[in-house]
């Protein structure tokens, strides 16, 4: 399976922005996906994960709980993760995430996409 990110960027507090997954492979849409994020120093930390698109099957960080929006389709092969209300915290490099057990965490990915910057100014 490999996974690209797309629609970081740069945007001020308060802000949103929309994230994209595409997956390719043809076992894609059996794995449970996320987003981690990483900002400079730390350690990459889960964002949010998803394992069916009802709304029964989905968490979240508590930080993001509330402002972001994960979601799937499987059409399409792609997990978009919405973000509002964006603060300057959630600044760092945002990867999307494969894994075989839910929920998700790092320990369980199986499968990083490159990551893609999203930083938020002030």
């Amino acid at each position: 399976v490999q996974l690209v990110e797309s629609g970081g960027g740069l945007v001020q507090a308060g802000g949103s922005l929309r994230l994209s997954c595409a997956a390719s492979g043809r076992t894609a849409t059996r794995y449970v996906m996320g987003w981690f994020r990483q900002a400079p120093g730390k350690e990459r930390e889960f964002v949010a994960g998803i394992i069916r698109d009802d709304g029964s099957g989905t968490n979240y960080a508590d930080s993001v709980k509330g402002r972001f929006t994960i979601s799937r389709d499987n059409d399409k092969n792609t997990v978009y993760l919405q973000m509002s209300s964006l603060k300057v915290e959630d600044t760092g490099i945002y990867y999307c995430a494969a894994a075989s057990r839910w929920p998700i965490i790092k320990q369980f990915v199986n499968y990083w996409g490159q990551g893609t910057q999203v930083t938020v100014s002030s």
